[in-house]
């Protein structure tokens, strides 16, 4: 007889959330408000203007809109409302957290509207967004004041230097007491980092380039540079764009990789892009966190790949790296190292610990893991910068960088051919890796951008076909529907279902609708958002390796797991068991790491 492992969802590690666009025509479009920004309604205007795109489909007609709106600003109110355009309180690059949780807001909400608490939790259940659950609670319990934009500022500002739940939960409730209900959601939604408009930041950069006459490829290098989207706006306003510049301590994005399935495509690119290409650098694609490391004189700083501080977490890497000879900026990779021999990122994430309520991601350390910073490009030395400095001239330069204990730098091979390609990835992954990177050796650094130059190779390694045992509502504009899955394999000695891991990626809306109503038909137990549901529906899912956990009642753990497929010709008796999963978690035999200069 199967059971099911009763429980809270679990978490999975870097899953997608799917925003679809909106599809109302253009001649239903609400009228777009005027922008009255030098009024006191500024703030109201700015939300009245999300409204206005949330509704608006086509990406033209987004970016009109915006710039309409941004050409109403004054030089005090262009960067904060262009900020705030990302969902976001404060820049990229600027080290500040709020450190309001879904609690304070919640308890913020009960204040200054005096509703029931029973009352906030329906309206909040049946949202599933913090924006809307506060758009309901607010309308018609407050009494809106005038509210700036530059007050709104004010407002985040002392809120992140308001220090524990009650002196936020205090300064939150008073504004919201005095903003109108659609000013209140739009507060909430700049707090929880996310608009849920259907708005990119590359329509925010498309709207400054139209309002200024600005070339838009300028706008994306200073927004890069300063990790700054409204201090580019800023500049493009005033036609300095060219001011902007990479510095130390200013975190930027790092350059991506694309996505690519197998080695003859890899090659085929490289062919494509230049036709007389006769070598491309590979290198193991590492499975740690991507960091920014920033050593200047007498001041060290990590950064997380969001351009998050992190340093505080790994204190022992910052330290090292004051024995550099060097200004300079890394990029690089965080391991888990011990030993002479990496570990994997299950290791790594005991060091990384939990995201409670509130608190920033890399707060503070769970376990004493040691760590290792293995760099593969170098970005700034001594006050120059590097970004339009070919690759090979990059590692060429870092190889010239004594580097310190606990610093490695990563090994490069140079590869002609896709078979070359292939054998290098089954020789990283037999190192236990994730794959493979695969570079032009004449790549200028890109930040934050996908392009034909960085590719990555990633196989999967295998599949599962696991049982659904849970079933969650989704998030955005998938609160109503059950979209997050809770899945297991069976354990052959006690025939229990145990819980291996957790997915919403992978599958179509048709498909999440009907699992929709099959799972609430078949529901076991009720816990409101989530439904412990009957075992009888298959996944294959994919994933790139799977560690021993003690997080989850199977014992072990998949990293990125996905939904390749729903098995409608399997049945729970055909899922795979315990004592599989456990094999495909037996480490492999070479666990060599990088070590000493390699180029």
């Amino acid at each position: 007889m199967y059971q099911v492992i009763s429980g809270r969802p679990l978490s999975e590690q870097n899953q997608l959330e799917l925003t679809l666009g909106a599809t109302t025509r253009r001649d239903a479009l609400p009228r777009v408000p005027a922008p009255a920004a030098a009024g006191p309604s500024a703030f109201h205007a700015f939300a009245e203007i999300g409204e206005v795109i949330a509704a608006t489909a086509g990406k033209l007609e987004k970016v009109r809109i915006l710039s309409e709106y941004l050409r109403s600003l004054d030089r005090e109110q262009l960067p904060i409302a262009t900020r705030y355009l990302t969902g976001k309180a404060f820049a990229q690059s600027d080290p500040r957290t709020l450190q309001v949780g879904w609690a304070v807001i919640f308890r913020a909400l009960l204040a200054a509207t005096k509703i029931d608490d029973s009352e906030l939790h329906r309206i909040a259940s049946s949202h599933g967004d913090a924006g809307k659950t506060a758009l309901e609670a607010l309308e018609g319990r407050t009494v809106a004041q005038p509210f700036t934009l530059v007050q709104s500022k004010q407002l985040f500002d002392e809120l992140q230097r308001a220090r524990g739940p009650i002196a936020k939960t205090e300064l939150l409730q008073a504004r919201l007491a005095q903003l109108s209900a659609r000013e209140g959601q739009y507060v909430i939604k700049i707090l929880t980092g996310d608009l849920r408009i259907g708005l990119r930041e590359g329509l925010v950069e498309e709207a400054i380039a139209s309002t200024f006459a600005a070339p838009l490829d300028d706008v994306k290098e200073a927004n890069m540079l300063l990790g700054d989207l409204g201090q580019a706006a800023l500049l493009a306003s005033t036609g300095a764009l060219h001011e902007a510049e990479l510095s130390l301590f200013r975190p930027i994005k790092c350059m991506l990789a694309s996505p690519e399935p197998t080695a003859d495509a890899i090659w085929q690119r490289f062919a494509e892009a230049a036709a007389n290409a006769q070598v491309i650098y590979v290198e193991d694609k590492f499975d740690g966190i991507r960091a920014q490391l920033h050593r200047g004189a007498g001041r060290v700083e990590i950064f997380s790949r969001d351009l998050r501080r992190m340093t505080d977490q790994f204190p022992e890497l910052a330290q090292r790296a004051e024995g550099f000879d060097a200004e300079l900026i890394l990029d690089g990779e965080i391991m888990a190292f011990e030993e002479g021999r990496k570990l994997t990122f299950f290791d790594l994430q005991k060091r990384l610990g939990r995201k409670s309520e509130g608190d920033d991601l890399f707060a503070t350390a769970s376990a004493d893991v040691p760590v290792a910073f293995v760099a593969f490009d170098l970005l700034l030395l001594n006050g120059r910068s590097l970004l339009k400095t070919p690759l090979r001239e990059r590692r060429e330069l870092l190889r010239g960088v004594r580097l310190p204990e606990q610093f490695h730098l990563s090994k490069i091979f140079p590869a002609h051919s896709a078979e070359e390609i292939e054998e290098a990835f089954r020789l990283a992954r037999g190192r236990w890796n994730e794959g493979l990177m695969v570079k032009d050796p004449a790549s200028f650094y890109s930040p934050g951008r996908r392009g034909m130059f960085w590719f990555k190779l990633k196989k999967e390694l295998a599949t599962l076909d696991v049982v659904v045992v849970g079933a969650e509502l989704g998030h955005g504009k998938r609160n109503h529907v059950l979209s997050d899955y809770t899945f297991a394999v069976r354990d052959d000695a006690s025939d229990e279902l145990l819980p291996i891991g957790k997915a919403y990626t992978g599958l179509t809306d048709v498909e999440i609708a009907e699992l929709t109503e099959h799972f609430k038909q078949n529901t076991l137990v009720n816990h409101g958002r989530y439904r412990e549901v009957k075992p009888d529906t298959v996944l294959e899912v994919a994933f790139d390796s799977v560690q021993p956990s003690t997080r989850h009642a199977s014992g072990l753990a998949l990293r990125f797991p996905r939904i390749k497929a729903i098995r409608r010709d399997k049945t729970v008796a055909g899922i795979d068991t315990l004592a599989y999963a456990r094999k495909l978690a037996e480490p492999r035999r070479d666990t060599s790491a990088p070590r000493g200069r390699s180029s």
